[in-house]
């Protein structure tokens, strides 16, 4: 790494603050950013004998850091069946047999991000019968857009050992048929967890380092530079320290929240708090600014889409469902990761599960005190009650976010599971900006489109990203441009406990950096959607050059 100082010119710079005056040049010394200002001021501080980069009138922003995210998840359902924009059974079906002609010996099919709206009129719920018509010779496992179910076929179903006697785990459920026998379905943490052990034990170190490998390219293709992971398991830490030990480095830094899950026993429950302790004081140990782990993941509910979202009121179907974590046995784990100096980060989209998430909050400080600087996290906040919103301003917790989710193409279930005025009140992004609640904006891929400019257009209009015909959702509530780019960069880093160093373009923090050939503040918003990132620096280095 040179001292020699780089100048950055003709640009528009956004420095990350929603109100900062933009400028026009910024030089980087090393890993960090020098001087930002007029091109006059930034080549004083350069001094003699700087390199100078024309941007060509550029706009430049801090590196997007992605608020949710779950790298080795994302960049391995880039090379599955591709099934978001299927609006049939027959369609996933054709999908199937097209992956399966293109690779005849292949001993599993593996599909994303189907859709409760491609299923039949009348059909709530997917089978495996209706997989076994194309394909039934190997195992099949197709994982809904949400991720927070999976439908297999009859040879998944063998080859995972699920059958009539199978338990249900916590929190999830194998639905089954009048007979008892598994229909090919699997909620929550029945896909997360009784699939698992089969599928992690077929994967191969090479094959998941492949997968992060896909991930931060396309991140820093889309002008990420920094990632909050917000499931963190064993099989990921392992590959990001293989990629740690070989490089000496990660493409971009990222900081963990380690997985929890609910076991029903209350040793196991705090052992999974023990072991995020240890692994974070052996990565402080090494120094590495790199990778950290800075807290740990609670899966409060599941999803209103499959009306597994823990609800004050029930859906339109009369079911409700409670929490994945019962109060009774949340409340020690959060003190004791509280206690420990872990972020809680808590996944609740129905209301009922927010509130929760609240209350978990308010046990720690009275356990721990208020005196902490603890920045808790509520993750997506779909269906989200105006106290509870309150409640958040006035215990510091943050709103972790997502746009995307909120994309008019795939409401129209989500509004039908609610019924009621809820299916209206959704991602009210207004009223946490009303009360100041700090906000992040993230697109927790797999689950979602990646791309960050894509993102900010929904933030930035409610309009849909992939059907530009259908009418906005709310644009009331949206954000404007400055707020959007803020809260996916400065305001990302501040609910990340990492505004210190990241998300701002200013003296002294790290120079990670995106370059877009579009102005987001001033051009049209549909722009976004064909915009491109140019250049992406990562640590004063260039780690992306659009070809």
């Amino acid at each position: 790494m040179t001292d020699t100082a780089t100048v950055y010119r003709n640009a528009t710079v956004f420095d990350g603050l929603a109100d900062a005056p933009v400028q026009s040049a910024f030089a980087v010394r090393g890993d960090r950013i020098l001087a930002v200002g007029t091109e006059t001021e930034v080549r004083s501080a350069a001094g003699e004998g700087a390199a100078v980069v024309d941007l060509d009138g550029a706009f430049v922003m801090p590196g997007v850091i992605e608020a949710h995210a779950h790298l080795a998840m994302f960049g391995h359902a880039q090379g599955k069946v591709q099934l978001r924009d299927c609006t049939s059974v027959a369609q996933i079906q054709q999908r199937l047999l097209e992956a399966r002609a293109m690779n005849p010996d292949a001993t599993i099919i593996e599909g994303v991000s189907w859709l409760f709206d491609a299923l039949p009129d009348g059909v709530t719920q997917p089978t495996a019968a209706m997989i076994d018509e194309v394909i039934d010779d190997i195992p099949v496992f197709l994982d809904a857009n949400d991720l927070h179910s999976t439908w297999v076929n009859t040879a998944a179903l063998r080859a995972a050992g699920i059958d009539r006697d199978t338990v249900d785990p916590i929190g999830g459920q194998v639905v089954r048929d009048d007979d008892g026998e598994a229909t090919g379905f699997l909620l929550e943490t029945a896909a997360m967890d009784l699939l698992a052990d089969y599928l992690d034990g077929i994967r191969t170190e090479e094959e998941v380092d492949g997968h992060l490998e896909l991930a931060f390219a396309a991140y820093l293709a889309a002008g990420v530079t920094g990632a909050a992971d917000m499931g963190m398991t064993e099989q990921s830490m392992a590959a990001l320290r293989r990629r740690l030990d070989r490089d000496g480095r990660l493409p971009f830094p990222v900081t963990a929240h380690w997985w929890l899950s609910s076991t029903g026993d209350p040793a196991s429950d705090l052992a999974q708090v023990e072991r995020a302790v240890q692994l974070r004081d052996e990565l402080e140990a090494t120094g590495t600014p790199w990778l950290k782990v800075v807290g740990v993941k609670f899966i409060l509910d599941g999803v209103i889409d499959a009306c597994t979202a823990a609800m004050v009121r029930p859906y339109a179907d009369g079911s409700n469902a409670d929490p994945i974590w019962s109060r009774e046995a949340a409340t020690p784990v959060a003190i004791a990761a509280d206690r420990a100096g872990l972020q809680l980060a808590m996944h609740a989209i129905g209301d009922a599960a927010s509130a929760l998430a609240v209350d978990l909050v308010e046990a720690c400080e009275r356990a721990n005190g208020t005196g902490t600087a603890r920045r808790p996290r509520i993750e997506h906040l779909e269906s989200v009650a105006p106290e509870t919103v309150a409640r958040m301003r006035a215990h510091g917790i943050a709103a972790s976010m997502q746009p995307v989710h909120c994309d008019p193409a795939i409401l129209d279930n989500w509004m039908a599971m609610l019924g009621d005025q809820r299916a209206e009140d959704g991602f009210p992004w207004n009223w946490f900006r009303d009360v100041d609640v700090p906000i992040a904006l993230g697109t927790d891929a797999p689950t979602a489109p990646h791309e960050a400019l894509h993102n900010l257009f929904i933030a930035m209009s409610g309009r849909s990203s992939i059907d530009r015909a259908l009418p906005p959702y709310h644009p009331e509530r949206a954000f404007t441009a400055a707020q959007a780019l803020a809260a996916a960069t400065s305001g990302a880093a501040h609910v990340g406990a990492i505004d210190d160093a990241y998300g701002r373009i200013a003296p002294g923090f790290f120079a990670n950096v995106a370059v877009l050939d579009i102005d987001p503040l001033s051009a049209p918003t549909n722009d976004l959607l064909t915009g491109a990132v140019l250049l992406t620096l990562v640590h004063g280095e260039v780690a992306y050059r659009r070809p």
